[in-house]
């Protein structure tokens, strides 16, 4: 499954992401650290890193965005998902909850609290984009060579994700080329050699 890893992120690559984090200063509401990036790329292997070494200094949520994008054509939606129930509420100190997405059922399927916390790492295509940038204290755009994104896809989903997989990556192309995504990413790191 897409949030069951079973490698630890590359020391470097988390200690580059916390280090942003830390020089980030102080914000109304947390410290956003936005994880964005194709699918297969290792965003949430390196959000599990990046939130595990920040526990050190304070309080961390993590918000997965495979759990706001409405379905295999929703992932222009995302965005606006994720700054008007999660990034907006929080930076005004307000309460944040987002719905889930049941993809068994293909139907929205109840709410996740967002807990009060000194940082918030949010992993998934379009955490970085449009709308939700203006609230990332620190984005993040990471990649990986497409054979190998796929590959790490395909086993970590399974056969339901195949043919599912160019329809996602044309509109993960699509998004990023639109909002020039990596190129306005304060890192971006290549997960190929991992």
């Amino acid at each position: 499954m897409w949030d069951e890893g079973t490698h630890p992120p590359a020391r470097e690559h988390v200690d580059a992401v916390v280090a942003l984090a830390l020089a980030a200063g102080p914000a109304r509401g947390p410290v956003v650290v936005a994880l964005d990036g194709p699918s297969g790329a290792g965003k949430t292997t390196l959000a599990r890193g990046v939130a595990s070494a920040l526990e050190a200094v304070g309080t961390v949520a993590v918000v997965h965005l495979d759990h706001l994008y409405p379905g295999w054509d929703g992932l222009a939606q995302a965005p606006e998902l994720l700054a008007t129930r999660v990034l907006e509420p929080l930076a005004r100190g307000a309460h944040a909850a987002y719905p889930i997405w049941s993809w068994v059922r293909d139907e929205w399927a109840g709410t996740r609290e967002v807990p009060p916390s000194d940082f918030l790492v949010v992993e998934g295509c379009g955490s970085s984009v449009g709308p939700a940038r203006a609230y990332a204290a620190v984005t993040v755009f990471v990649d990986a060579d497409p054979a190998l994104r796929r590959r790490r896809g395909l086993a970590r989903d399974g056969e339901a994700y195949r043919p599912h997989w160019q329809q996602w990556a044309d509109q993960e192309a699509a998004l990023f080329a639109a909002d020039t995504t990596r190129e306005r990413a304060d890192l971006v790191l290549d997960t190929s050699s991992l």
